[in-house]
C-alpha cells in the first residue's frame, strides 16, 4: 500500500511540477524559478529514495514470505507425517467426520456407531483441527437413544414355515434370520386356534392360525441370529450326511447279504445237482449189475 502511495505521489508531483515550470516561464524571475527548481529536485530525490527503500522493503518481505511459508507447508507435512497421512488424506479425513455428523443428525445410530468406529481407528482425529469436533460427535453418539419398535405379529398359514416368513420383504427381507421369530415364540406365540399348539418347540413345526411375535431387529442384532442359523444348517446337513451313510451302509450290507444268499444258493444247487449225478450213477450201476446178473443166469440155464 505504501508504494502505490509512494507511486501516486510521484506522478502527482510530475504533473505539478511541469504545470509549476510551464507557469514560472511565463510569471516567475529566472532567480525564483532557479530556487523553485531545486525545492522541487530535492523532494523528487527524496520520494525516489524512499521508493528505492520501499522496493527494498518489499522484495524482502516477499523472500520472508516465501520462506515463511516453506515453513509452514513443511512444518503442515510433518503435522500430517506424525499421524500416518496427507493433506488429501486429511480432506478425506473430514469428509468422514461430516458423514458422522449426518448420520447423528438423521437419528442413524448404527450407521453412526459403525462411522464413529472407523474414525477411531485413524489418528487424524488427535490433531487439534480436529479433535474437538471428533470428541463433541463421540458425545452425540453415545447419548444417542436408539428407536425401539414394538414386535409385529405374522399369522401363519398353510405352507408356511420360519424361514419363509423371515424371507419376507415386510418382515426381514433375508430367510437366515429365521432363529429370531423362533427364539420369541419358543415358550409362547402371540395367539392360536383352539387345539393348536401355543408353542413352538420344533422350529420345523408351525400350523395355520397362529400369531407370531416378529421382533424387530437393529442390525448390530443380526449377527448372531445369522450365526445361530449356519450353526443349525450345518447341523442339519452333517445328520442328512450322517443318514445318507447309514442308507449306503445298509445297502452295501443287503447286497452283500444277497451276494452271500447267491452263492449258498449256487452252493446248494451244486450239492443237489453232485447228488443227483450220484444216485442217477448209482441206479445206473444198479441197472448194469442187474442185468448182468440176469445174463448170466441165463446161461447158466441154457448149459
Amino acid at each position: 500500500m505504501k508504494l502505490n502511495k509512494i507511486l501516486m505521489l510521484l506522478i502527482a508531483f510530475s504533473l505539478v511540477f511541469a504545470a509549476k515550470l510551464s507557469f514560472a516561464q511565463e510569471e516567475m524571475t529566472m532567480e525564483e524559478w532557479q530556487k523553485q527548481m531545486d525545492e522541487l529536485r530535492l523532494q523528487k530525490e527524496d520520494l525516489e529514495g524512499k521508493l528505492d527503500a520501499l522496493t527494498k522493503e518489499v522484495d524482502g518481505l516477499q523472500k520472508t514470505s516465501k520462506e515463511k511459508d516453506a515453513e509452514l507447508k513443511k512444518a503442515e507435512d510433518d503435522l500430517y507425517a506424525a499421524v500416518g497421512t496427507t493433506k488429501s488424506g486429511a480432506a478425506d479425513f473430514k469428509k468422514k467426520l461430516d458423514a458422522l455428523e449426518k448420520a447423528v443428525n438423521d437419528k442413524n445410530k448404527d450407521e453412526a456407531e459403525k462411522l464413529l468406529a472407523d474414525i477411531g481407528k485413524d489418528k487424524m482425529h488427535c490433531l487439534p483441527e480436529y479433535n474437538k469436533r471428533y470428541l463433541d460427535l463421540k458425545t452425540k453418539v453415545a447419548n444417542m437413544k436408539e428407536v425401539v419398535v414394538q414386535p409385529k405379529g405374522y399369522t401363519v398359514v398353510k405352507g408356511d414355515c420360519l424361514y419363509k416368513i423371515a424371507e419376507k420383504k415386510e418382515i426381514y427381507g433375508n430367510a437366515k434370520l429365521w432363529p429370531a421369530i423362533w427364539e420369541a415364540n419358543e415358550k409362547g406365540v402371540v395367539s392360536a386356534p383352539p387345539k393348536v399348539p401355543k408353542t413352538i418347540h420344533n422350529p420345523n413345526l408351525i400350523y395355520p392360525g397362529q400369531i407370531l411375535k416378529i421382533p424387530a431387529l437393529a442390525d448390530a442384532q443380526k449377527s448372531p441370529y445369522l450365526d445361530k442359523a449356519k450353526k443349525m444348517y450345518k447341523k442339519k446337513r452333517v445328520k442328512k450326511e450322517e443318514g445318507d451313510v447309514k442308507k449306503e451302509e445298509k445297502k452295501d450290507v443287503k447286497k452283500d447279504e444277497k451276494k452271500d444268499v447267491k452263492k449258498d444258493e449256487k452252493k446248494d444247487v451244486k450239492k443237489d445237482e453232485k447228488k443227483d449225478v450220484k444216485k442217477d450213477e448209482k441206479k445206473d450201476v444198479k441197472k448194469d449189475v442187474k442185468k448182468d446178473e440176469k445174463k448170466d443166469v441165463k446161461k447158466d440155464d441154457k448149459k
